[in-house]
């Protein structure tokens, strides 16, 4: 818990591109508050801003405008060094085209976050080796991930992005270069993320996903055009659509 109650809280947050005729909001003034412990899936069309909210809440990017808070610190005025470290203990990312280091392997891949982060060398090692045998890697741990499939190398993803026990992971189309065997890998994943009251913000086409979340946004032109709870119209979660409760 952040003590704020809310791992993200935004007011007007603007991202602007190019000037003038070519001028370009991406990010048009959102106002948006994520509390802790909750499940936010984004939706829309490819090119209506999902990615570039997501970069800006987890401080990959920049602000034109507006205002952040991640943990109940606000953070779009910090220089880049205060921001990285912040970003290093409070925000686990996980994206599509996975972003592993191949000269790594998995459990070096893991491990990396928390060694940047200042963790000794064992720390680090048994974090990583139990964050891989909770998404079902353990025996691939030394595997580089070229030998690994998109399921796998996803999995290894999300478990690097848990290694610093972060505040809020946020996930960009992370199932958008999966098969469906794959996809439900990473479903069910999200899922036990979602029941342990982990914060997740993922932004999805896949409606799989957004049918787990507590809360679905759907953006068009750099806003926000719908906002509604699922939680109550679908408490079982991925339980139930894969048939898994009861």
């Amino acid at each position: 818990m952040t003590g704020s109650g809310f791992a993200i809280r935004a007011r007007a947050l603007c991202k602007e591109h190019g000037e003038g005729q070519t001028l370009v909001r991406a990010v048009d003034e959102i106002d948006l508050d994520v509390p802790d412990g909750q499940t936010l899936a984004v939706t829309g069309p490819s090119g209506c801003g999902k990615s570039t909210l997501l970069h800006l809440l987890g401080g990959l990017e920049r602000p034109t405008g507006g205002a952040l808070w991640l943990a109940g610190r606000r953070v779009d005025g910090l220089g880049e060094r205060a921001l990285a470290r912040l970003r290093r203990r409070t925000v686990g990312f996980v994206f599509q085209a996975f972003h592993l280091v191949e000269e790594l392997s998995a459990v070096q891949n893991v491990e990396l976050p928390a060694l940047l982060a200042g963790d000794s060398p064992r720390a680090a090692r048994r974090r990583a080796a139990e964050l891989l045998d909770r998404v079902g890697l353990a025996a691939r741990s030394r595997h580089l991930p070229s030998a690994l499939s998109g399921g796998e190398r996803q999995r290894v993803a999300i478990a690097r992005a848990l290694v610093n026990a972060p505040l809020v992971v946020l996930a960009d189309e992370p199932t958008g270069n999966l098969d469906s065997a794959a996809t439900r890998e990473v479903l069910r994943l999200f899922e036990e993320l979602r029941r342990g009251g982990q914060t997740l913000v993922i932004v999805t086409h896949d409606d799989r996903i957004a049918a787990t979340a507590d809360r679905l946004v759907s953006m068009r032109d750099g806003a926000f055009v719908d906002d509604v709870w699922l939680a109550a119209a679908a408490p079982t979660g991925l339980g139930g659509l894969l048939g898994l409760d009861g």
